[in-house]
């Protein structure tokens, strides 16, 4: 088991491209309740299946185990409530700190928001240029809420 201690920022720029190297995401939502998450994750050509429990402040229990990708493909098309989320996501060091940025595609697509995982919820970072407001206490950016209203129904 795992701690993960996470935190949510909006991204203003597209500075971060030239700063990171992108990859594929598809995932999917076995379970998305308030206190669990339970998902699949194919990532280039691996697979992952993680479960979550809720948050509290900035940390919880994660749980990520590899499945095979067949199997993770059957599951994102007949498991996993629909849609699906899909993501460019670009990983990349700034300041001692390994920064994830995602760009959403489809339903929520000019979505696009930076994370940053920490040690301890007190951590200190800096944050790049291309970082604007913290959205870690709004569950709308939370991926797992994300295909229940998607990005394109705020507007």
């Amino acid at each position: 088991m795992a701690i993960e201690i996470e935190r949510k920022f909006l991204v203003t720029s597209d500075a971060y491209k030239a700063l990171g190297k992108p990859y594929r995401i598809k995932q999917g939502y076995i379970c998305s309740e308030k206190d669990r998450v339970v998902r699949v994750r194919i990532k280039e050509d691996k697979a992952f299946l993680t479960i979550k429990n809720a948050t509290i402040g900035f940390a919880r229990n994660e749980f990520e185990y590899t499945i095979p990708v067949a199997d993770a493909e059957q599951m994102l098309c007949c498991v996993c409530q629909q849609p699906i989320i899909d993501k460019t996501r670009y990983v990349l060091e700034f300041k001692g700190h390994t920064w994830e940025v995602d760009a959403f595609h489809g339903d929520n697509d000019g979505l696009v928001v930076a994370e940053i995982e920490l040690e301890k919820e007190d951590e200190i970072f800096e944050l790049p240029s291309f970082i604007g407001t913290e959205v870690t206490a709004d569950s709308r950016y939370y991926n797992a809420m994300l295909f229940k209203n998607p990005y394109k129904s705020w507007k």
